[in-house]
């Protein structure tokens, strides 16, 4: 029996009652049939089901279609109880059953996963465990050795999201801001900063353990980095002028950011060890949006130096500039995918603002969106999927759009505008 222990990242502010919904688009044309059985307890009840959410998370990729719990036949624990033809009567590919146990306080839940159209076992009986508030990362931590052993990539079912909240004061024109935090598909939401005045461009550092974001709180916006765990800030930059889009090195050890201090917004880096800040661009024209390349070599940035805004790429050694996008009428808030191979953009041409991404091998561009005002666009850590900011009803809301743009998934708020996303990395 395998074993895996949870981690349980305890956050300082409690829970708040607003959270995002899930509301599935579109998906795969023929996306594979997965049936995930009601987990035994024995009588017990939980406070989470636990093969809904595994049920759930697979289906949010769009990869996967799973079979409503009414149409089986059966409700399979272990392998012992799996009956083949049951499945196969449904067209199901792949079956997960399994059940949960409570022992001094810890929830076990044990499970396997069968290829029905192989009558072969994947995974060998495996026990997650966790205690009662982890029972959604027992799920989440379960679809993920599933949705990996099916597809060969890294699931993405216990990352988490970063995302600003905006709510309006009733019977005036002010409105609250809220940095909030929750699981990738907006469950559990804490709140990590409120203030009256606007926070911008949320990012996670690479370890998953500070957010960087710009507020206005001060007389100026000024970056600021906050511990997720503590609460604990500092205040990274007062400049004169624009303090705006931080932008966190791979190695965690310097932020990219753009600075209005010397009179025109340009690119600087400031290493966070050292204090110091070296100026990557020198442009009479606006350079903003900085982005780093996977392998920190390189700064991708917004400028409208040729007329209209388009992508840029700085080498943070040499400082030669060179442009990246040139199909369409403006690109930008570029965002390079984990295997270095795509760069997400917001983009238009001769329409809308959607979101395309651009194959960097092939300069071919594939318009991901067909909605109006996306912005903001943030890479699942697998490079499968995108998260954005859009509209719908009058209301900001949350999208996200698989990379081949094939599925498409809502994320609507329950009250409030939603804005900013910032998918984490792996933990």
């Amino acid at each position: 029996m395998k074993r895996f222990m949870l981690l349980f990242i305890m956050l300082f502010s409690g829970a708040v009652q607003a959270q995002l919904t899930i509301q599935i688009s579109s998906g795969a044309d023929n996306p594979t049939r997965i049936a995930v059985a009601p987990m035994g307890t024995g009588g017990m009840a939980l406070a989470e089901d636990i093969s809904q959410i595994i049920s759930n998370d697979l289906e949010f990729t769009g990869q996967f279609a799973a079979i409503p719990r009414r149409d089986m036949l059966s409700f399979p624990q272990s392998e012992a109880e799996v009956f083949y033809r049951d499945w196969n009567v449904l067209k199901a590919e792949y079956l997960v059953v399994g059940s949960v146990q409570q022992r001094d306080g810890r929830y076990y839940a044990s499970f396997e996963l069968f290829d029905v159209l192989g009558q072969r076992k994947l995974i060998s009986r495996t026990t997650v465990d966790g205690t009662e508030a982890q029972l959604r990362d027992i799920a989440h931590h379960i679809a993920n050795q599933v949705y990996e052993t099916i597809t060969g990539i890294r699931g993405i079912f216990t990352t988490r999201i970063i995302y600003v909240e905006e709510l309006k004061t009733p019977g005036s024109a002010k409105s609250r801001y809220r940095l909030m935090l929750s699981d990738f598909d907006g469950a559990r939401p804490q709140m990590l900063r409120e203030s009256s005045e606007p926070i911008l461009s949320p990012v996670w550092s690479p370890d998953g353990r500070r957010v960087a974001y710009v507020s206005f709180e001060t007389t100026r916006p000024a970056i600021f980095i906050q511990e997720i765990a503590t609460g604990r800030r500092e205040q990274v930059t007062n400049f004169r002028g624009l303090n705006g889009a931080p932008a966190w090195s791979p190695d965690g050890q310097k932020l990219a950011m753009a600075l209005s201090k010397d009179g025109n917004p340009e690119i600087y880096v400031l290493d966070l060890i050292t204090r110091q800040l070296k100026r990557l661009t020198n442009h009479f024209m606006i350079d903003h949006e900085p982005s780093w390349s996977v392998d920190g070599t390189a700064v991708y940035f917004t400028s409208d130096r040729g007329g209209r805004p388009q992508i840029y790429k700085v080498n943070v050694a040499t400082l030669q500039v060179e442009r990246v996008t040139f199909d369409g009428e403006y690109n930008a808030r570029g965002r390079v995918s984990p295997d270095g191979n795509s760069l997400v953009t917001v983009h238009r041409n001769r329409g809308p603002f959607m979101i395309a991404a651009l194959d960097l091998k092939t300069g071919r561009t594939r318009v991901l969106t067909e909605t109006d005002h996306d912005e903001s666009p943030s890479i699942a850590p697998n490079g499968a999927m995108l998260m954005y900011a859009t509209r719908s009803g009058g209301k900001g809301i949350l999208g996200a759009v698989s990379l081949d743009a094939r599925t498409k998934v809502n994320l609507p708020s329950k009250q409030g505008d939603v804005r900013e996303p910032a998918w984490s990395p792996f933990f």
